[in-house]
């Protein structure tokens, strides 16, 4: 103990005569503290999560880095081809029982008090053999915290105040060597729109398959019989009973099918991880099937029957969200969205909730995606890729009524109107600032049947889609659907300049030669790019055992094909309800087509996803650097 304190005292002479005696050469470095969050993505409740992320950034080359979040998804699936979201999905800050953003461990989670922060000292040399005092002084009223004393080459965790900040400050034998401001900026990035947005196609938890055992679906339409096909792992003895249903894929959101992989949650969560001086609050609302109406403003159920689907439309999640806990109020607003008949949806009892400006958390940048379900996206697809004689074509139900492009046409004819309305309720609802628009960012669609190129499209054939025979890719029909999603994109883009908001497109170019019917290239064949579905014939599986199916391994496609959507989300329902359904006991094989369509199929894999992300991440940039910019000139002008 003695020996330690006179090592404290020369130290605290040598750092007295290394600052103070004129003239003399410096021979050790001007102690400094450095600081950063300690869990920057505060959606994550444990800080290890966030740190993964992180240090799979902190590990990416500068050239990576241009990319940051596919180039951390290629990382981590060659960690973990079957996800990385299994261990992280369930613990986080949204409750799925009461469909709302809170968590009991995280009370201020909308308006935090405070953050966790990791210090740690630098340039002092034996630093392991010193100990440092470290406290903190806020800023304004208030006296010093408590003093942590640790030796000098350990990081030490401190409370700062949001969003005031404090001084940290360290000191060896009572005299202070270093100091440092800290404030922590802490951005609110809220979420909204549809299934490119919830992450669909991409379960946190993908279905597991058995190594030797088969599932038969009966008879399919056209009088072929569907056996042979991947069983699940579990104790089920028929495929749609209780037992085989509750092992179907995990998400963060199940009626949603909103998971960590979506493209908005993966920004918000790159902008956390590549500034240590920043946090990120993080809601996102966006659900599998919403469209304007149904979904942004009126309530939609989501894609998945569950027993809690959720309670609100969009914008009055995002309201609730704003109030932080406290119920927002509900205002009847007929007049005021239908533009002018319009959007006659959106005429007469429209009630909407609305949390009071004076106590609304401000949105520093919303997140949108929208418009591909006001077009029929889902109908479109279907026109492309089902067979003429297809019976699918006529059941509609829950691949909705095919149309074509006339049809599609006429749809974005009405599209400007309701992005018109989105932008009104952005404004006057959610409390963008008017002259703030730019903070709503609206991502563009990429294109799904593209070849490398960019001008021609996928040829004729059942590539990637031979799980059923009604499944064959119509090349004039895939150009057709590629023309109307470029005049989709026009008239997104045209709305976006009129109101202001931030376009992020870059990611467009980056999907040619990635799309839906894109298999292995000229490099060794791989299991990831095998476009066939397995399945068990004469006791032999070809052309792979289901079992080894890993659903985020690196692929040269970035849309999920049926097959993939079989392997990967493998969607059925129960026997109860496929029979209320379709009135009929002898349509099995439907549930064929709902576990490789409503399991995210013609939807971007993760990889796409993260490409998604990063177009939005750039843009996201550009707003925030422009807006602390404007903060600082204010401040440095008080």
């Amino acid at each position: 103990m003695q020996s330690r304190m006179w090592i404290r005292a020369a130290a605290v002479i040598l750092l007295a005569v290394a600052a103070g005696a004129p003239g003399r050469t410096q021979t050790m470095a001007t102690p400094r503290i450095v600081w950063q969050v300690e869990n920057p993505f505060r959606f994550f409740l444990d800080p290890a999560d966030t740190e993964v992320h992180r240090a799979t950034y902190m590990s990416l080359t500068p050239e990576q880095r241009r990319n940051p979040v596919l180039s951390a998804e290629r990382v981590l699936s060659e960690r973990h081809p079957d996800g990385w979201s299994a261990t992280m999905y369930d613990k986080t800050c949204w409750d799925d029982r009461r469909n709302k953003y809170a968590c009991s461990e995280r009370a201020d989670y909308i308006n935090p008090k405070s953050h966790v922060v990791r210090v740690r000292l630098e340039g002092l040399d034996d630093a392991q053999t010193v100990d440092c005092s470290w406290y903190t002084a806020p800023k304004g009223k208030g006296g010093r915290g408590k003093a942590v004393t640790l030796p000098c080459d350990m990081a030490v965790q401190l409370e700062v105040p949001f969003p005031a900040g404090a001084w940290i400050k360290a000191e060896i034998g009572g005299r202070q060597v270093a100091e440092v401001d800290a404030r922590v900026r802490d951005l609110f990035i809220v979420g909204m729109g549809d299934s490119f947005a919830s992450g669909e196609g991409n379960p946190d938890v993908p279905v597991r398959f058995s190594p030797d055992r088969t599932a038969t679906y009966g008879t399919g339409s056209d009088g072929s019989v569907l056996d042979g096909f991947p069983a699940r792992i579990g104790d089920w003895k028929t495929v749609g009973e209780r037992s085989f249903i509750e092992e179907n894929a995990r998400w963060q959101d199940q009626a949603c099918h909103r998971s960590l992989y979506s493209h908005q949650l993966r920004a918000a969560l790159q902008l956390a991880v590549e500034d240590p001086h920043r946090a990120v609050t993080f809601v996102g609302v966006a659900c599998s099937g919403a469209e304007t109406v149904f979904g942004v403003f009126l309530r939609y159920k989501g894609h998945e029957w569950v027993p809690n689907p959720p309670e609100f439309s969009q914008i009055s999640a995002v309201a609730q969200a704003q109030c932080s806990g406290r119920e927002a109020p509900a205002y009847e607003l007929p007049e005021a969205y239908h533009m002018r008949g319009k959007v006659p949806e959106l005429q007469g009892g429209l009630v909407l909730r609305k949390c009071d400006p004076e106590r609304a958390r401000k949105i520093d940048l919303l997140l949108l995606s929208i418009g591909g379900n006001d077009i029929g996206f889902a109908r479109l697809v279907a026109n492309a890729v089902l067979s003429d004689g297809s019976v699918l074509r006529k059941l509609g139900g829950w691949f909705g009524h095919v149309h074509g492009f006339r049809e599609a046409i006429a749809q974005m004819d009405l599209l400007d109107d309701r992005l018109k309305a989105v932008n009104r309720a952005a404004h006057f609802l959610l409390h963008v600032p008017w002259p703030e628009a730019d903070r709503i960012v609206l991502t563009g669609y990429p294109p799904m049947a593209l070849l490398e190129d960019g001008s021609t499209v996928c040829p004729d054939g059942q590539v990637g889609m031979n799980v059923l025979p009604d499944f064959f890719m119509s090349e004039s029909k895939a150009r057709e659907g590629n023309t109307a999603a470029e005049r989709l994109h026009a008239i997104m883009a045209e709305s976006a300049r009129q109101h202001g908001w931030t376009l992020a497109d870059s990611h467009r170019k980056s999907f040619r030669g990635r799309g839906i019917c894109v298999g292995h290239t000229d490099a060794p064949w791989t299991q990831a790019d095998e476009m066939r579905l397995p399945r068990r014939i004469n006791g032999v599986w070809e052309p792979y055992n289901p079992s080894e199916w890993q659903a985020y391994a690196s692929r040269q496609r970035w849309f999920r094909t049926p097959n993939d959507a079989f392997m990967t989300g493998n969607f059925h329902v129960s026997e109860s309800l496929l029979q209320k359904v379709l009135k009929t006991q002898s349509l099995s094989w439907m549930q064929v087509m709902l576990a490789s369509v409503y399991s995210g199929a013609f939807h971007p894999t993760a990889e796409g996803q993260a490409a998604i992300a990063d177009a939005v991440v750039e843009k996201a940039r550009d707003v925030l650097n422009k807006y602390e910019a404007r903060r600082r000139a204010a401040a440095d002008t008080r």
